[in-house]
């Protein structure tokens, strides 16, 4: 009684807002882990804009207001990088010529919301590092899956409408090119690889199962850029991993589990190969293509496009190129940054990706229980990096998704003073 009668009505309204405030926060952080893993399973459906990948995102925000999620200081660099690029890229609308300045603004837009996004994951990822992982490559694995097996089935003829899950006689599954599908399946492929060379029993027999189901996805993309991105990556993973994390009985093991693994990807892809239809398209996307030479091919459009570059520091806005000299993309981000967002614009994008690059690779020297987590990552990333040299990649949902988990890993690695931890806690 005594101590109820120290409280007068203020401070118990006080009290009462505090218990509610507690409250909200803690049904809002376990909501959000549920919207983000909702928000990245619809990164699989591109079909139309704005895809679910956007509206999602717009419920996932307010509820990391509201749950109260961590900003770092040490994900700042992507907070600045995204103010510092804002004003190029809006400036450079305004250069348009033949395009609505509408329809500029929005590709601008977009890019802009992308940067959210990877600042967004970062901040995420970088608090309660091993429960969120475990939920956004649960659901991007998850709808991965999904789209290769529907872009599989689709190429094969094998479902109703499958005309709709194709282009030029390729798969694209839920997406609006074969060679967006065909990168998105890499980042799960890798962790999938990572569990099969690191981890153990039914785990390792279910991701060797999961990382043939997207090789074969891959493969029937016919996107000559996402095999060279699988490829190599899964090469990446490999030697870090052997190198890095495996110990002595464990290097005997991954050398074997190699020899074997390859042999099962020939065989897969012999039986691919053994239908005459796939045959054909193989060997005409390995062919020379028309469109890679000459003057107006790709790489002449590249050599026009960074000369066009340089004698517009404002940029020419979004969509222009295509209706000067040459009608076709340059297909180079590197060059196309600089038309689109002018040269304080792309000098901000290539900052990004130094300094993405940086931070991933950097990460891998210091031995952190997550560094197994950021393997399969900056695998994937420096791929991603070469292969925007060679294909638009400016608005790839998972490009910039890839970024805020290398920033988010990096500041959990900083972070946490561990040098190891169980390995099964860490395969992601």
């Amino acid at each position: 009684m005594s101590t109820l009668g120290t409280l007068d009505g203020g401070s118990f309204k006080a009290g009462s807002r505090g218990l509610g405030l507690a409250f909200i926060r803690v049904r809002a952080t376990r909501l959000l882990d549920i919207m983000v893993g909702v928000w990245i399973f619809t990164g699989g459906f591109v079909l139309f804009e704005p895809s679910p990948y956007e509206l999602t995102f717009l419920v996932v925000l307010p509820l990391a207001f509201a749950g109260g999620v961590g900003l770092y200081r040490s994900a700042f660099g992507l907070l600045a990088i995204l103010l510092a690029f804002t004003p190029f890229a809006l400036i450079a609308c305004f250069q348009v010529r033949f395009t609505p300045l509408t329809d500029a603004l929005l590709f601008s837009i977009v890019t802009i919301f992308l940067m959210v996004t990877a600042y967004f994951i970062a901040n995420y990822v970088a608090e309660a590092t091993e429960k969120r992982m475990r939920v956004v490559m649960g659901a991007y694995t998850a709808a991965a899956v999904f789209c290769a097996i529907l872009g599989t089935l689709a190429y094969l003829g094998l479902i109703p409408g499958a005309e709709i899950f194709t282009r030029y006689g390729r798969a694209k599954a839920t997406f609006n090119d074969p060679n967006v599908f065909g990168p998105f399946l890499v980042l799960p492929a890798m962790f999938a690889l990572q569990r099969v060379l690191l981890g153990s029993g039914r785990a390792a027999i279910m991701a060797g199962m999961v990382f043939l189901t997207l090789f074969v996805g891959v493969f029937v993309s016919f996107s000559r850029a996402a095999w060279g991105h699988f490829a190599l990556s899964s090469l990446i993973v490999l030697v870090l991993c052997f190198w890095l994390e495996a110990a002595a009985r464990d290097k005997v093991r991954i050398m074997i589990m190699s020899l074997l693994g390859a042999a099962m990807l020939v065989v897969a892809l012999a039986g691919l190969l053994s239908i005459p239809a796939v045959a054909s398209l193989f060997e005409t996307r390995t062919a020379g293509q028309d469109y890679d030479s000459g003057e107006t091919g790709r790489f002449g459009r590249q050599g026009y496009a960074f000369e066009l570059a340089l004698d517009n520091p404002l940029g020419i806005g979004p969509n222009e190129f295509s209706f000067l000299r040459i009608i076709e993309a340059p297909h180079n981000v590197y060059v196309t940054v600089l038309h689109v967002y002018g040269w304080g614009g792309g000098a901000l994008y290539f900052l990004l990706v130094i300094l993405t690059l940086w931070r991933g690779i950097a990460a891998l020297a210091r031995p952190s229980p997550y560094r197994l987590m950021m393997i399969p990552l900056v695998a994937t990333f420096i791929m991603l990096a070469g292969e925007s040299a060679i294909i638009d990649t400016d608005h790839w949902r998972h490009y910039y998704l890839v970024v805020g988990l290398i920033w988010g890993i990096s500041t959990a690695i900083r972070n946490d003073d561990r040098r190891t931890a169980p390995r099964h806690q860490m395969l992601i």
